[in-house]
């Protein structure tokens, strides 16, 4: 096969460009063609960096200040304009964070890093797919059960002679319920569902599409993190790359520690709430456990507010049943505080207690569950980069 040369060395005009060349015709262009001609090597086939533009320019320094001007109002009006997507793009890369430890460990093995990246992602499709074939069945049956049984808790709610309507005359459940769900049916994706049977089939449409775009953006970033990490590095300049690339993998490294704790902690709150409910015989096990396993995910917040749901249903059962759930998941918050969280996730990612609330709080505002989940160990690469960038400067100044 005869390949065509990307340029002529003769006279320095690309040969698949503007063709026929005419030397006549070219005119001044011509002589800076054979200067070209001449800066085209091997090494440096499209020749060396020129010197740098006077920055002190009247000139240069007005079209910089426009130009910076121009692109702030470009990227404000890009992030409203993209905001959903964007959170996608950026809940994709978290996840993939999350998964480069497996994917590195495999490869350090050496296993070659798109056969680690396949396994990897493979064995999380198909863990999360078997347990859905399994569970899900079941879960829409006591759903359904559930639902049925709304009514009944209603009721129970406002007799004052159960324990349901006795806690909602001291502590106001209901009052409380229809507050959260009034704040909640503000947003459109509530209104939809409220709607009806196809405001419910948007949502799930919206949400498996959703879970579509990001399982494949997942699976692209975690295939080229190494080209986008270098990628990223190279931005920065070569005198401060050295101490960037310490930092940034640092922060790399807490990322993907926290996002698989939080997995394998999310499982054992699961697991470990489904078989209490199980010997306790509370009603919908393996719906609550599941709501559980999902809110576990959220950071302070998630098993409390797990656990008060269960709660409610054991009580509708008996009041000795749910003061010993109730105890329960006392008991689980603490042993996850205290002793399952410093040995899964370790001390990578401790953050202090006030950050944290700060930080969930300011996550759920501006991206709901999402930012929330992702508050953490946004605010401990936050903390690193303040500890050992800002601290030190400021102390030496």
């Amino acid at each position: 096969m005869t390949t065509i040369p990307d340029g002529d060395a003769a006279d320095g005009h690309h040969r698949l460009v503007a063709q026929p060349h005419r030397d006549e015709e070219e005119g001044p262009v011509a002589a800076a063609e054979a200067a070209a001609a001449t800066l085209s090597t091997e090494a440096e086939p499209l020749g060396r960096l020129g010197r740098p533009m006077n920055r002190r320019s009247p000139f240069f320094v007005g079209m910089a200040g426009a130009a910076g001007v121009a692109v702030t109002v470009l990227v404000a009006e890009l992030v409203v304009t993209a905001r959903q997507t964007l959170v996608l793009i950026g809940l994709a890369l978290f996840i993939a964070i999350g998964l480069e430890p497996a994917v590195s460990r495999l490869a350090r093995r050496g296993v070659l890093r798109p056969v680690a990246v396949a396994g990897v992602v493979l064995t999380l499709l198909g863990a999360v797919g078997g347990f859905l074939s399994v569970a899900i069945p079941q879960v829409v049956a006591q759903a359904t059960a559930f639902a049925m049984q709304i009514p009944d808790y209603l009721q129970a709610i406002q007799d004052r002679n159960t324990t349901l309507g006795a806690l909602n005359q001291r502590f106001g459940v209901v009052e409380i319920i229809r507050n959260t769900l009034g704040a909640a049916t503000g947003s459109g994706v509530t209104s939809n569902v409220l709607n009806g049977v196809l405001g419910a089939g948007e949502v799930v449409l919206g949400v498996l599409a959703d879970t579509v775009v990001v399982t494949v953006l997942t699976i692209y970033f975690l295939a080229d993190l190494p080209r986008i990490r270098r990628g990223l590095y190279r931005l920065v300049p070569r005198s401060r790359r050295p101490r960037v690339i310490l930092i940034g993998d640092e922060v790399f490294a807490k990322v993907g520690s926290y996002v698989l704790g939080i997995l394998v902690l999310s499982v054992i709150a699961g697991a470990s709430s489904l078989v209490w409910m199980l010997l306790l015989g509370v009603s919908f096990p393996l719906l609550l456990a599941v709501m559980v396993m999902l809110l576990d995910v959220i950071p302070v917040v998630g098993t409390s507010v797990a656990g008060v749901v269960v709660t409610l249903v054991a009580l509708s059962g008996s009041l000795g049943v749910g003061l010993a759930t109730a105890g329960f998941f006392v008991a689980y918050r603490v042993v996850e505080d205290y002793v399952l969280t410093p040995r899964i996730i370790g001390r990578a990612v401790h953050v202090p207690a006030l950050l944290t609330l700060i930080a969930l709080l300011l996550g759920a505002v501006l991206l709901g569950v999402i930012g929330a989940v992702v508050a953490i160990p946004v605010a401990a690469a936050v903390l690193l980069v303040v500890r050992e960038v800002l601290v030190p400067r400021l102390d030496s100044t």
